[in-house]
């Protein structure tokens, strides 16, 4: 996909704001940053999957409220005048489409917790119910005690996948989906060999 280089370090060309965290990719063709496999126009076209790993992972590391700032040296060819335009609006819509997929994917989550909530409440009340009902008939026996305990470790089980939802799994999503947007909202500039766009 053309050189990657990793984050410019100081005393390079400033950044467009003050602050920000910039990121330097060196490319041989602006389209290579783009997936080839995408017949959709260059603007709604998926980023390359390289390249936004790349970009992903480099972001993760930034501190989360410094602004982002991605620029693109383009090494071979002449820059056309509206490749720096074409370039800003494909990365901010791709970036912005991942944040939104990522909320749908919590939305989803959230609903398959509030189910199993739902699932795992009624279950922990049968089981109870039919543990206290089969304690009285069985109490008797050597192994009623187990037969209760049993139950009461099953109808606890019940509740270990809302538990997991609702306490671990939510907040990473929320966290990419935040990151994404920081992307979404990030400035891009392009520059060729002989100077800036």
């Amino acid at each position: 996909m053309g050189q990657l280089e990793a984050p410019s370090p100081p005393g390079r060309a400033p950044t467009l704001r003050p602050g920000a965290e910039r990121l330097d990719l060196s490319v041989a063709d602006v389209r290579q940053l783009f997936n080839a496999m995408d017949p959709a126009p260059f603007r709604e076209r998926d980023l390359d999957p390289n390249a936004e790993a790349f970009i992903v992972e480099w972001a993760r590391e930034t501190r989360a409220d410094v602004p982002l700032e991605l620029a693109v040296q383009v090494t071979r060819g002449p820059v056309d005048a509206g490749d720096e335009a074409m370039l800003a609006i494909a990365v901010h819509e791709h970036f912005a489409r991942g944040a939104a997929s990522e909320r749908r994917r919590l939305a989803r989550l959230f609903r398959t917790g509030r189910a199993s909530l739902v699932i795992g409440v009624a279950f922990v009340a049968v089981a109870i119910f039919v543990g206290d009902w089969l304690g009285q008939w069985i109490a008797s026996k050597r192994y009623a005690r187990l037969v209760e305990d049993s139950l009461v470790i099953g109808a606890w089980v019940a509740l270990w996948r809302p538990l997991e939802i609702f306490l671990y799994d939510w907040w990473p999503i929320r966290a990419e989906a935040r990151l994404l947007d920081r992307l979404a909202a990030m400035d891009v500039r392009v520059t060729g060999v002989a100077g800036a766009i």
